[in-house]
């Protein structure tokens, strides 16, 4: 094996490795949420954390652009880890009624792809979601759509620094959006 191959051999090992430990990471972070670990959860946000998902509205083909809306308009989402964490805590308390009896969540994420590695501790990464949420006897949602995460390696593993959520749906139907994404 030529050093040339054996170089590219090797970059494409690490690029695998690097998809399954980033795979592994989202995945676990999803069982998180699915039982409701919601202060370990917390935890695998970074103290920078930018939690956001836009307004969407249907526009014509020659405005698609303008479909979501910017950092700074309509937002479902425009949070910080200290809005996440009052969120939790929030949760924790019986007052909740939004969350009484609690939600039964299941996150599915797919097509996982590491889009960009800014920093050797950095990567950016995008993925399509399914988020069922059952509550009471029969109140079902599922929103679906993609997310752009960007994560930061730290000595106890990884970390969301980053998380643009765009759902493919206008209108939402949910009675509320007391789930994290």
């Amino acid at each position: 094996m030529s050093q040339a191959e054996l170089s590219r051999s090797v970059s494409t090992t690490e690029r695998l490795l690097l998809r399954i430990e980033v795979e592994d990471f989202l995945a676990h972070e999803a069982a998180l949420l699915d039982e409701r670990k919601f202060r370990d959860w917390f935890a695998l946000l970074d103290d920078d954390l930018e939690y956001w998902m836009p307004v969407r509205t249907t526009r014509a083909k020659v405005d698609e652009d303008s479909e979501f809306a910017k950092i700074g308009e309509g937002a479902f989402f425009d949070e910080t880890k200290p809005l996440i964490e009052e969120r939790i805590r929030k949760l924790e308390t019986p007052y909740c009624w939004a969350e009484d009896p609690p939600s039964r969540t299941r996150h599915i994420n797919t097509n996982i792809r590491i889009v960009a590695q800014p920093k050797p501790n950095e990567v950016e990464v995008a993925c399509n979601f399914i988020l069922y949420r059952g509550r009471l006897a029969n109140h079902q949602d599922i929103w679906v759509g993609s997310r752009h995460d960007s994560l930061r390696r730290h000595e106890n593993g990884w970390k969301i620094y980053k998380r643009h959520i765009f759902i493919d749906q206008v209108s939402l139907l949910a009675k509320n959006l007391s789930v994290f994404f």
